[in-house]
């Protein structure tokens, strides 16, 4: 499992054919690219990460509160691209990406971890599957990379 994830000060997805749209305020907007080899170790390790990492500026201003620190949001968007292999020739293959089955349930399943650890109202996500439009507001920048194969 792979998760870009970004502090903004906002984010948000659209799906406009489905009259779709989430928002969030301060936060993190999560790009979680699920593998074939992934299971719920995989997501447990992630949505644990993600709730504990400390990326916040303190009254120091020093990258040092988590989420639950500063009753941040998060807006969840899977992106099965994450897993595109485009080293040989020009277009990506996608064969590490998990098929629909199982990244629907382990998406759902990270999505309802991050809801038990920081609340149901903090944690937004977009439709799996779904042409999306996502609206990312960057702070800082910062962007962190979290990989759980070992």
């Amino acid at each position: 499992m792979k998760a870009v994830i970004q502090r903004v000060k906002k984010g948000s997805v659209e799906i406009g054919e489905r009259n779709y749209y989430q928002s969030i305020g301060k936060g993190f907007v999560i790009l979680l690219g699920i593998s074939e080899s992934d299971s719920e170790n995989d997501v447990v390790f992630i949505a644990d990460k993600c709730t504990n990492l400390r990326i916040f500026n303190d009254e120091n201003d020093k990258m040092n509160l988590s989420l639950k620190d500063v009753n941040g949001e998060v807006l969840i968007i899977s992106q099965f691209t994450l897993y595109g292999d485009a080293r040989k020739g020009n277009r990506p293959s996608f064969i590490k990406s998990a098929k629909p089955d199982k990244a629907i349930s382990l998406y759902e399943s990270f999505i309802q971890r991050m809801k038990n650890k920081l609340g149901e109202e903090n944690v937004k996500s977009g439709i799996f599957g779904e042409m999306m439009t996502v609206e990312i507001i960057n702070d800082g920048p910062v962007t962190i990379i979290i990989e759980s194969e070992k």
